[in-house]
């Protein structure tokens, strides 16, 4: 995507599987002038660079780097720059059920469609979860961590920030369905695995499987697979296998990735470990 200095509008809508019935937004604008318009769900936006003004709900509302723009569904809105280099976001379109869904999951019980503020919402730590979330499913090479970040990033929000807050349930010890969930992480390392079918394979809710999973082995599940992998792969460098053939036998997106993760674990690169 061009810098704001090339003044240019560059935006490019696209879905993901992991966030359905809902559009993703990746786009820097300068020129956009957006009219009166509203969105059957809900919109958020998180701004990346530059600023943007909007008038929501009979108030002109600034937003700079680290805001959520937040807008509810129905709502009428506008949008246009609020600096001279225009304004870069990645934004969110999910659909009132997803939404009303997760607060239901949180809760552990059905809850109405959660309610966002009127003005902006300025919370680095809320709009980097959110922005981490987007790149990943945005990237699309791992729906597991992709998915655990989407449904943490927005089961934070809603949890600081709905107006009627869904008090979260608590998570109970289930050390059964923690072993089916390893079974299943461990199974095949080279298939592309979602936190839905992972939790769907143990009766629970994305987002109370990703809670029990992390609060039973201090890991969320994405990041127990990945040590399983690297784990895995201290065994095949023994063998004298190629860094090459080792990340794609332990499901790493390239040797790149394997790389990166393996010197984050251990310290040194594989190439280097088994010297």
């Amino acid at each position: 995507m061009p810098g704001p200095a090339n003044f240019r509008d560059d935006a490019r809508f696209w879905r993901s599987p992991l966030l359905p019935d809902a559009e993703l937004l990746t786009a820097e604008y300068f020129a956009q002038e957006f009219a009166p318009h509203w969105h059957e769900g809900f919109s958020i936006p998180v701004i990346q660079s530059g600023a943007q003004t909007y008038r929501y709900r009979g108030t002109r509302c600034l937003a700079s780097v680290g805001c959520i723009a937040a807008i509810n569904p129905g709502e009428v809105h506008t949008g246009e720059r609020a600096t001279d280099h225009g304004w870069a976001y990645r934004a969110f379109y999910p659909s009132v059920d997803w939404m009303q869904q997760l607060a239901s999951d949180m809760a552990g019980t059905p809850v109405g469609v959660p309610w966002l503020p009127d003005g902006v919402i300025e919370d680095a730590e809320v709009a980097a979860q959110l922005a981490l979330a987007h790149r990943m499913l945005e990237v699309g090479n791992d729906p597991l961590a992709a998915e655990n970040a989407l449904t943490a990033g927005f089961a934070l929000l809603l949890s600081r920030y709905a107006r009627n807050r869904p008090v979260t349930q608590t998570v109970l010890p289930d050390a059964a369905r923690v072993e089916l969930m390893k079974a299943r992480l461990s199974e095949n390392l080279s298939e592309a695995l979602s936190l839905s079918e992972l939790a769907q394979q143990v009766g629970l809710s994305p987002f109370y499987a990703a809670r029990l999973f992390s609060r039973t082995t201090g890991m969320p599940p994405h990041a127990w697979r990945n040590q399983l992998r690297l784990n895995r792969a201290q065994s095949l460098l023994r063998q004298n296998l190629s860094v090459t053939e080792i990340a794609t036998m332990t499901g790493f997106a390239d040797q790149s990735h394997f790389n990166r993760h393996f010197k984050r674990a251990f310290g040194v690169a594989p190439g280097r470990w088994r010297l």
